[in-house]
């Protein structure tokens, strides 16, 4: 029997492997290298700090996404874990996130509960399909003035929504989009709620001061605590003193019955399209509504896939450890499907909680997991507790997570020594951002960052001709021999460039030499302007020798069956051997 068992989990870690991208690599890792009493220790401790800060945000950007809070709760509880079980970076906490607000929101307000969880499924399943794919190294490779651009245009729409709570102001449902939204909140400063703002302010003074007093306890939980323990006293001594709380703004129906705040109870399965839609009508799942989802999903794992990995960069430089992004993407995609199945919508690596994860000595995802289950016990226990939080508070809450999120400094400095063309890219996903919608900046992000790509690889990519004497040959070239020189990889952004003089010297030479030593790689559009290069001086009668061509070249010249052939073309290893072989080729006394 004992065998029998032993056979099946072999059998199944060897088809796990066997995948294109390790499930639980971070977790196999963790525990391969030994995971003892004071590993877990470590791991409990951290994962309850963590889980401290967790709780009220994520019931704080549920209410800003346009949820309800315990989504929210949801989210931490069933994505966090799963992350955590099947993720590639060690000491990561997923989650709902700041970053998600913007996208999350719109969503929310067109399709409704429903429709936010269904583009969350399939955001999940891109996901799924990036990691599968392999492509977790080149979501790294998103250029900076792009995600600084995100993340800072996302830190001022957050601020801007946190207006209401924050003052108090009986605005009711937000306009849609960004320019109406301040306006709408300019209108309304005159109706400003004076103990709305108090307990903010309050809150947010004891979130910023608390760290200088003591690290050990988290600001969050002072500071809110503060907070709720102040409107409520406030509230029982002065007549007419009133704040909007959880408890206040929302409600759920339990056996028939309305009851105030969050229910005390786990995620339970369900069907995200049976939830409401918008304004609370049925939601119709066709495929019409999901063509409508579509973008939206897409800025969804694009935005997931590139936090994720940017939290996992820098757990690993904090932590000193290393991430597998491609089980990373692959985890985030099976908790970003799974997780609406329980209630939760989007999240992805969430880098202020895995920052205070790492601060709190966290050794091996089991932190993470910790960080679920205080979230789950707390959710069960302390319901009627979490009623009495302030929405002011949380209000303030986010309103410093927005500030942290802008990094306002860095912005500054990046648009006084970047290039050019980088603060246009930062400065174009910014208003997008900010003025549209993330559906639109991140779709202009992908296209931008592969545009300043190719700027890149046609910057560093040149061609230099060489004819008569040269410093890097031993003696002159052959009249009629000319050695054209390509250095960097010939790709769709610099092929054109470098294909354009040899055009050029078509009939003008017996024989090209073309030094092809600093071509590490080429793709169909280099293949395709060498190839019609070639056939033009083949029609001229100019003689090609191809030097030192690498092998990642090689091997897609003779898929395109670019081979040697007489009095056309041939290959050597070296220019000297090419020169040799230009120069055999020469008619006597020339």
């Amino acid at each position: 029997m004992l065998r029998r068992i032993r056979r099946r989990v072999e059998t199944t870690i060897a088809l796990v492997d066997a995948l294109p991208a390790r499930p639980a690599a971070a977790l196999r890792d963790a525990l391969a290298r030994g995971y003892g009493r004071a590993e877990l220790k470590a791991d409990v401790l951290a994962g309850l700090v963590v889980g401290v800060v967790a709780l009220p945000l994520s019931m704080a950007l549920a209410i800003s996404s346009g949820m309800p809070p315990q989504h929210g709760l949801y989210t931490a509880i069933v994505a966090g874990s799963l992350t955590a079980l099947l993720g590639g970076s060690k000491v990561q906490v997923s989650g709902p996130t700041a970053a998600f607000v913007v996208i999350l929101q719109t969503v929310a307000a067109r399709f409704g509960p429903a429709g936010l969880l269904t583009a969350t499924v399939m955001a999940g399943l891109m996901l799924v399909g990036l990691g599968l794919a392999r492509l977790g190294r080149l979501i790294q490779f998103i250029p900076y003035p792009v995600t600084t651009g995100f993340t800072a245009g996302i830190a001022v729409v957050i601020a801007t929504l946190q207006l209401k709570d924050a003052l108090g102001l009986p605005l009711g449902t937000m306009p849609e989009h960004y320019t109406d939204k301040v306006v709408a909140i300019a209108s309304g400063l005159p109706q400003t709620h004076l103990p709305d703002l108090g307990v903010a302010a309050l809150t947010l003074f004891v979130l910023l001061a608390w760290p200088r007093v003591n690290r050990t306890l988290p600001a969050p939980l002072v500071g809110l605590t503060v907070g709720a323990v102040a409107a409520a006293a406030l509230t029982a001594w002065i007549p007419g003193f009133s704040v909007a709380t959880i408890g206040s703004r929302f409600s759920y129906v339990a056996g028939g019955e309305t009851l105030p705040g969050i229910p005390s109870l786990p995620p339970t399965p369900l069907l995200p399209w049976t939830l409401p839609g918008p304004d609370g009508a049925a939601f119709t799942l066709d495929l019409t509504t999901l063509k409508a989802l579509l973008p939206s999903a897409f800025a969804i794992a694009m935005l997931g896939a590139i936090e994720s990995l940017l939290s996992a960069v820098v757990a690993d430089g904090m932590a000193g450890t290393r991430h597998d992004p491609d089980a990373e993407l692959l985890a985030q995609g099976v908790a970003n499907t799974v997780s609406p199945f329980f209630g939760g919508f989007a999240s992805t690596g969430a880098i202020a909680r895995t920052a205070a994860n790492i601060r709190a000595g966290a050794r091996s995802p089991v932190a993470a997991l910790v960080h679920s289950a205080f979230v789950l016990l707390a959710m069960v226990l302390l319901a009627g507790v979490l009623a009495w939080l302030p929405m002011a508070s949380l209000a303030a809450l986010l309103l410093l997570v927005a500030w942290n999120m802008s990094e306002v400094k860095h912005f500054i400095h990046m648009l006084r020594i970047a290039p050019k063309s980088d603060v246009t890219v930062l400065l174009t996903c910014f208003g997008l951002t900010v003025l549209f919608d993330m559906t639109v900046a991140v779709g202009a992000g992908v296209v931008l960052a592969a545009l300043l790509f190719m700027r890149r690889m046609a910057e560093i990519s040149g061609a230099t001709l060489v004819e008569g004497d040269h410093p890097a040959f031993s003696e002159p070239l052959p009249p009629g021999v000319v050695v054209y020189q390509i250095a960097g990889p010939l790709f769709f952004g610099a092929a054109q460039k470098a294909m354009s003089s040899l055009d050029a010297i078509a009939g003008q030479a017996r024989t090209v030499v073309l030094d092809l030593r600093a071509v590490p790689a080429i793709d169909a559009t280099g293949l395709v302007g060498l190839s019609s290069s070639l056939e033009r001086l083949a029609r001229t009668r100019t003689f090609v020798v191809l030097a030192g061509v690498q092998p990642q070249p090689a091997r897609a010249l003779a898929r395109a069956g670019i081979e040697a052939a007489e009095d056309e073309l041939a290959f050597c290893d070296t220019v000297q051997d090419a020169i040799a072989t230009a120069r055999a080729r020469m008619p006597p006394g020339a």
